[in-house]
């Protein structure tokens, strides 16, 4: 069964730093892309950051220079490093994981972990 976990988000002080984990339940398929998504009340959501499993990563303007994503193929997994976070940083990261079998890509979403930035 696949299965896409997020972690690692919390309440944070504007300034500080949260680092968030995707743990992806693949098998027998492997990451193609990954994808941080942030989604907020009453608006649309937003695609934070992407990378390939070659480490090709791209990165919304607003978070140029503060977040840093990355993934670990063989552990399926990858992180998005948050520094210098905002109050507008705020809302639910969700991960989207892209599998190419060759045929057929295939997105998996997780439910998702909150990040709270006080002002």
């Amino acid at each position: 069964q696949v299965r896409v976990v997020e972690s690692g988000g919390g309440l944070v002080q504007a300034g500080g730093s949260l680092r968030l984990s995707c743990a992806a339940s693949l098998n027998p398929f492997t990451i193609n892309v990954m994808t941080w998504y942030r989604q907020t009340p009453g608006k649309q959501r937003d695609l934070v950051a992407a990378i390939t499993s070659g480490g090709s990563a791209n990165y919304a303007d607003s978070v140029k220079g503060r977040f840093t994503i990355s993934i670990d193929n063989a552990e399926s997994s990858g992180y998005l490093q948050m520094t210098s976070l905002k109050p507008e940083d705020a809302g639910t990261y969700l991960c989207d994981v892209e599998t190419d079998n060759g045929i057929t890509r295939t997105h998996y979403w997780g439910q998702g972990t909150q990040v709270t930035v006080s002002s």
